[in-house]
């Protein structure tokens, strides 16, 4: 879910951006935990109220656009998500879906779920659209293909791109680094070109 919030432009901001790269806030249960390896054995009402917490008990500053990274379904704390942000006017929910029938099929409940709460699609994204060689570059659609757009074209929504699997994300993720750097050394990479045109797609619908 996207919500998007008018920044402020002034002398003392700009003066603080050296570069192209701009902070990147981050909450997540995980940093609240004992050890890496603790899991969360929460029932519904200790996970809503932290949803809610996260929303208004951490200190965000002002932000460009605040973006809730959600899992899969349609659960009361999707629900508590939806009822704790419907006041700060969100700009919508960009849906994730890979190419095969079973993903799109659960898909179809989250686009139903999101038109009975009145919140808007901004798009739909297929990912693991194919697998980029680490070796030869070349992308193999090792799944079906094009799941993602015939859904989009099914509901009427905007379909935002199709992002690959690529190792070196993974890879870059894993030793801690911004994967976007490297992919835009090869501007010809099918998940350089397929990650832009989802940023730039998605951004054109929040502007909307």
């Amino acid at each position: 879910t996207v919500s998007h919030h008018q920044q402020d432009q002034n002398s003392d901001n700009a003066a603080s951006s050296s570069d192209d790269l701009q902070p990147l806030k981050v909450m997540s249960i995980a940093y609240l935990l004992p050890s890496a390896t603790d899991a969360v054995v929460w029932r519904g009402p200790r996970k809503d109220a932290m949803i809610k917490q996260f929303l208004s008990d951490v200190i965000w500053g002002d932000l460009d656009y605040l973006i809730v990274d959600t899992p899969p379904g349609t659960s009361d704390e999707h629900m508590t998500l939806c009822e704790a942000i419907i006041g700060l006017n969100p700009t919508g929910a960009v849906v994730v879906t890979t190419p095969q029938d079973v993903s799109t099929d659960d898909v179809r409940k989250e686009l139903s779920f999101c038109s009975k709460l009145g919140l808007r699609v901004l798009g739909i994204v297929e990912n693991m659209s194919g697998f980029v060689c680490p070796h030869c570059s070349e992308c193999t659609a090792i799944f079906s293909k094009g799941g993602g757009k015939k859904l989009a074209q099914m509901y009427d929504c905007p379909f935002l791109g199709e992002v690959p699997i690529d190792p070196s994300i993974s890879l870059a993720e894993d030793e801690g680094r911004a994967f976007v750097a490297s992919l835009q050394a090869d501007g010809n990479n099918d998940s350089n070109i397929g990650l832009s045109a989802v940023v730039r797609n998605v951004l054109q619908q929040v502007a909307r």
